[in-house]
């Protein structure tokens, strides 16, 4: 025992001397050295030009209203490490202020996680007297520029009305905020994570907290400035109070040099956030099944139209069928209109029924946390809404609702029964959780709640999600929870509650393609819904779809639209035909659940837009383009010498043979999307 102790003693100091002595600290194409002025000095090896400025500091604090100010490095350290990453090397910078702040930065390089340092900062209130915290910042760094235009193409994990572009370009005069809480009535939460990236390398920077932290991760590009600024900061609404002999821990952070653009960044992210306890799921083969959607026609549907729309369903071969918003009374109230169900839950279990025997699985839209004013359940429950500051309700304004509080009793054991009754009772397959609502609350200062921890409802909100994931699959083991955000960056921390998650409302097909991208980063073995094709470009973008590994659905009308409907949905024959080809496409290659390979085209910089998808041993590449057409394609990741059969899966085009080279090129016109498939000979 005692010979086994010292060989690890001696590994460890081994690893230790070759990572992290001195002054300095290494992990794979990252290097740290602490300069003698205290200054930190990053090398990015990966980088073609200089990538990261020298920093006075990782961090900051500000304390009754102005920034402290600490002395230089007085002391630094290194030591070994074991902990939930596993085996690591620590290089700790220790420093005091005038009045007796002590800060320590303890920067660690893990065996497992190259090119990546975390980031663990506190501060130490060694004087007499309390200190008012205002607020304190972490991981700010200056990404230099180097002259690509854009400068800077980027992911950005925030949530607000603007439902933007999660990945998207950054150039002069560029500011986002990316702050994790709520940004709107109704928008908030995200991926708290910023990937910026020039086209020969990029930075991560993000937290690795096990529950949602209101911080802010803010991006900022000025004018005449070669650089960008990122970072995480935290600004408390009051200031907290550090009694004489107590620390301030921030959040656990990091950062991350990449190459490439942010997909291959956020699976290194997805591995950290594992170690903590956020585990992605792995989706029943029901969720990369194609669903069909009773929205085509609206809240004002009949049951007529919804069983005369069926078998035309089933004739095209969906597996699912959802029934949407307007059956129930109110939100809050979800119980059976009768304007709709006159026979009550004898007219929903025929429904369904009917789904069934036409071989249909079926699922259930649901808005929880959401309840109207004057409801029945808040007359119940007056003291289940989260009250703001003033003692207001917090309003969602989507659905004229408030919001219901996550860790409230009564909301717990009610919302509880309803899924109990709509996967049991009623005989549901699948729940469509739906709303931007869900994705993030306000800090609660109900007093009948925890008035003296505001911020419980936000960090304890995932735990609501997965009561209803639980619930749901054990009431039928294999149930499928959609969950659609609409229009926010999906939560990272309700992730591992979802089987299936969605584009959620998008805005454009290249949000379609890009929200796939990430969220296929994060949950490589979730299924990815594309939403309504009706929400794609044109209405009929499946190239969009079938290219980016997307489940395929549809809200079409058939035989005839509600007479009440804003827009027409109605599946004429053209529709047809191309819902059948993208069905007949989906079902033989099934690149849902195939593998995104990473590496390849850069999502940002590429010209065309390039995604490829390795299924069975096959290449599938999906080419995209939102400018002029192209001539020429380059099918990279080809192994030199061997012959690959090239065909357009989507047209039925056989392009023949080619050889693989070290630059494979092909010569094809196209002016939107072209999807190839490379299968070796």
């Amino acid at each position: 025992m005692k010979t086994r102790n010292l060989f690890w003693v001696m590994l460890l100091t081994a690893l230790f001397l070759a990572t992290g002595c001195g002054h300095s600290l290494k992990s794979g194409d990252l290097s740290l050295s602490v300069g003698k002025d205290g200054r930190l000095h990053f090398e990015a090896a990966c980088a073609a030009k200089p990538l990261l400025e020298d920093a006075a500091t990782l961090s900051t604090l500000t304390a009754d209203g102005a920034e402290v100010v600490f002395g230089p490095v007085e002391e630094v350290s290194g030591r070994m490490i074991s902990d939930a990453f596993g085996k690591g090397s620590t290089l700790v910078l220790e420093s005091e202020s005038k009045n007796k702040l002590e800060r320590e930065v303890a920067l660690t390089a893990y065996e497992k996680y190259p090119s990546t340092f975390v980031v663990r900062v506190s501060y130490t209130n060694e004087s007499a007297e309390d200190i008012a915290v205002n607020g304190w910042s972490v991981c700010g760094l200056k990404v230099k520029t180097a002259g690509d235009d854009p400068c800077f193409w980027s992911f950005q994990g925030q949530s607000t009305e603007e439902r933007d572009d999660w990945i998207r370009p950054v150039g002069d005069g560029f500011f986002q905020q990316n702050y994790m809480g709520m940004n709107n009535s109704d928008y908030g939460g995200g991926v708290p994570v910023v990937c910026l990236w020039r086209r020969d390398a990029g930075v991560m920077v993000g937290h690795l907290e096990p529950n949602p932290v209101l911080v802010s991760l803010p991006v900022s590009k000025k004018a005449g400035e070669a650089f960008a600024t990122v970072g995480i900061v935290k600004e408390y609404d009051t200031p907290y109070m550090l009694h004489p002999g107590e620390t301030l821990e921030t959040c656990e952070a990091f950062i991350s040099l990449f190459t490439g653009d942010c997909f291959g960044a956020l699976r290194n992210y997805a591995g950290l956030l594992e170690k903590k306890g956020v585990v992605m799921p792995e989706s029943e083969p029901a969720a990369f099944e194609p669903a069909w959607c009773a929205w085509g026609y609206e809240r004002r549907f009949t049951i007529d139209e919804i069983l005369g729309t069926l078998p035309k369903v089933k004739e095209l071969g969906f597996k699912w069928a959802t029934l949407d918003d307007g059956y129930q009374i109110a939100e809050g109230d979800w119980e059976l209109t009768p304007a709709r169900f006159p026979h009550g839950d004898a007219d929903m279990k025929m429904l369904v029924d009917q789904f069934h025997a036409n071989g249909l699985k079926a699922e259930l839209w649901w808005a929880p946390l959401a309840a109207d004013p004057g409801s029945a359940f808040l007359k119940r429950h007056p003291d289940a809404v989260i009250l703001d500051k003033d003692g207001k309700p917090q309003d969602i304004t989507w659905w004229d609702s408030w919001y219901l509080s996550p860790v409230d009793a009564d909301v717990i054991q009610e919302q509880k029964a309803l899924v109990e009754k709509f996967i049991g009772e009623w005989g549901f397959d699948g729940l469509k959780l739906d709303g931007q609502h869900m994705n993030a609350v306000a800090p609660d200062y109900n007093p009948a709640h925890h008035p003296d921890d505001p911020e419980k409802d936000v960090r304890e909100l995932p735990d609501f999600f997965k009561m209803i994931y639980e619930t749901a699959r054990g009431v039928k083991p294999h149930a499928v929870l959609q969950f659609c955000p609409c229009g926010d960056c999906f939560s990272v921390y309700h992730l591992p509650y979802v089987n299936k998650t969605v584009s959620s409302d998008p805005e454009s097909s290249w949000q379609i393609r890009t929200k796939g991208y990430v969220l296929r980063a994060l949950a490589p073995r979730t299924a990815y819904y594309g939403d309504h094709i009706e929400l794609s470009d044109g209405g009929n973008d499946f190239p969009t779809q079938l290219g980016i590994g997307a489940v395929l659905g549809t809200k079409f009308t058939w035989p005839k639209d509600n007479p009440y409907v804003r827009h027409s949905y109605l599946l004429t024959p053209e529709k047809e035909a191309q819902l059948k080809n993208a069905l007949e496409i989906y079902e033989s290659k099934r690149l849902s659940e195939g593998e995104i390979v990473p590496g390849l085209y850069d999502v940002g910089y590429d010209f065309p837009e390039t995604y490829v998808i390795r299924k069975d041993g096959v290449l599938h590449y999906a080419f995209y383009t939102r400018g002029p057409q192209v001539t020429q394609v380059e099918l990279r990741g080809l192994e030199k010498g061997r012959d690959y059969h090239i065909t357009d899966y989507y047209n039925h085009v056989d392009y023949g043979t080619v050889t693989a080279s070290d630059k494979t090129v092909l010569d094809v016109s196209f002016d939107h999307a072209l999807l190839l498939e490379a299968k070796q000979q």
